[in-house]
């Protein structure tokens, strides 16, 4: 097996063993959903079949949903522009293809998260229609 030197960028752009889109595309999902908190968690809740007047405690959150917000469409732009518009550098391994199912796998798990931050950001104003 090849030994890598840690200090030559890896296909994604980042150092061996760290992706940063990654950890950028986790933060934009979990600022989405304390985002959404408010919105989603209860109706999750009701739907699974667990009620309480607890749940009324779950808007807490509501007044500081604009900021997760923004937070998670400003991760996901940076994990976007690392993923799809930063220049992919040389493989550091022999087998070149290895890195191209890297990237292929990257720019998978970037869209499936797109999608449900989308639909988690588009929620409150569907909301309406299932209370």
């Amino acid at each position: 097996m090849p030994q890598t030197d840690p200090s030559i960028p890896n296909a994604a752009g980042g150092k061996e063993g760290k992706d940063p889109s990654r950890g950028l595309i986790a933060l934009a999902v979990v600022s989405t959903l304390i985002a959404s908190t408010c919105c989603v968690l209860p109706l999750v809740l009701v739907l699974v079949g667990i009620t309480g007047a607890w749940m009324v405690n779950l808007t807490a959150l509501q007044p500081y949903t604009p900021i997760f917000t923004v937070m998670a469409i400003a991760a996901l732009i940076w994990a976007g522009y690392l993923i799809f518009l930063k220049p992919a550098k040389a493989c550091s391994t022999l087998d070149g293809a290895a890195c191209g199912t890297t990237r292929r796998a990257t720019k998978w798990i970037f869209w499936g998260c797109a999608l449900f931050i989308a639909a988690l950001l588009s929620f409150p104003l569907f909301a309406p229609y299932f209370y």
